[in-house]
């Protein structure tokens, strides 16, 4: 591809936990994966956050520190933080710190956990009908499949655990507007504690961080972002049914601020780049499998060897299918060719490319080889 002004890309890293590997091994990998994506060209490096899932990602800060300690250029940061189990202080002060040993290569992202599970049980106690099924549509050559429901796996009895333990006793999720805007305002020096006490973070106060926020759909996250004049994560990789549609409330619901003077969006993909679309195919054969124990309920399991994991059954690929039609696998040439058209589709400023394989060498040559086809690659 290699156009004259490349759209950035960028990486979100799970740190995925390869079948037979461990979690010190997965970290280890998002280091030299770190290092190898800025030398590549890569505009951010980015982390997300999960708990008791076999993915090492469960400490966005303390992770990002390492990463920046380990590179030299590339921006890191968080996508995203969980508000639903972190208070605005204590983002704030993990953050500031890090700014403060890394200026200006920090990046905090946002995201709604806890309060989509409470919005969740609500509408189940609502007992209201699901949704019709919505047709696949191919808009402009982007495959927008229908959306997957969630209320399940967020009513679930494991993600209901998992939350017990990641907050206090007693503790509920609070609103995610105003965690938001108490985070703005302990960075900007203005904070005031509900009796009016004048409140400051140190380290955190005027920290030189770039706020985001993520969402999955039309709802508050997108609603917000725009409304504050912040920058938006829409979740292709994650939710490919209600990406479009995420991205246009933003756009309406947008005014400029003194951080942006316009909306600037990054869009998610999941994608597998090798020499060849057989090798990639090869490659990305189970990640539907690696799918479904997330959307079953189960959690992510440590990522399946392609050479010994079953293939899914009709009825397994069924609730996964959403997601295996919009992952972007086959050679460098075609997997830019699918990016360019989610680009398009979107009018996405920058792209964000995840990418996991069972082998760490692969997914290094995944992402090497994109880097080249779509030209980003940093002269030497």
């Amino acid at each position: 591809m290699s156009p004259s002004d490349p759209t950035p890309l960028s990486v979100l890293d799970l740190s995925p936990i390869s079948e037979g590997s461990n979690a010190p091994a997965a970290l280890h990998n998002t280091l030299d994966l770190a290092r190898r994506a800025e030398h590549f060209g890569y505009k951010r490096y980015w982390v997300a956050e999960h708990h008791f899932v076999a993915v090492a990602s469960s400490s966005p800060a303390l992770l990002i520190g390492a990463i920046a300690a380990a590179t030299d250029t590339i921006r890191v940061g968080a996508a995203a933080v969980q508000l639903g189990h972190n208070t605005a202080i204590a983002v704030v002060e993990a953050f500031g710190t890090l700014d403060a040993l890394y200026p200006g290569r920090i990046d905090l992202g946002l995201g709604r956990s806890g309060q989509r599970r409470a919005e969740a049980l609500k509408a189940a106690d609502s007992q209201g009908d699901e949704p019709a099924p919505r047709a696949i549509e191919i808009r402009d050559g982007l495959v927008i499949p229908a959306p997957f429901p969630t209320a399940k796996l967020l009513t679930s009895s494991r993600l209901a655990s998992s939350l017990a333990v990641l907050q206090q006793p007693g503790a509920d999720a609070p609103n995610f507007a105003h965690q938001v805007e108490d985070i703005r305002a302990l960075l900007d020096g203005n904070y005031k504690s509900a009796d009016g006490t004048a409140l400051h973070a140190s380290p955190g106060e005027d920290a030189d961080v770039e706020l985001w926020v993520f969402g999955s759909s039309a709802g508050p996250s997108a609603d917000l972002a725009g409304r504050f004049g912040l920058p938006f994560g829409a979740n292709y990789h994650v939710s490919p049914g209600t990406t479009v549609e995420a991205v246009d409330a933003y756009r309406a619901a947008f005014r400029p601020s003194r951080i942006l003077a316009e909306p600037y969006v990054v869009v998610s993909a999941d994608a597998v780049v090798a020499e060849d679309d057989a090798t990639a195919r090869e490659l990305a054969s189970t990640y539907g499998r690696w799918t479904h124990s997330i959307r079953s309920g189960h959690g992510a399991i440590s990522y399946p060897d392609p050479k010994t994991s079953p293939p899914l059954t009709d009825r397994e690929r069924e609730l996964v299918d959403d997601r295996l039609i919009t992952q972007f696998v086959g050679s460098p040439s075609a997997v830019a060719e699918r990016l360019e058209t989610l680009r398009r589709v979107t009018g996405a400023d920058e792209l964000v490319i995840t990418s996991v394989t069972h082998e760490h060498d692969d997914r290094i040559r995944s992402y090497e080889l994109l880097a080249h086809e779509w030209g980003i690659v940093t002269p030497q």
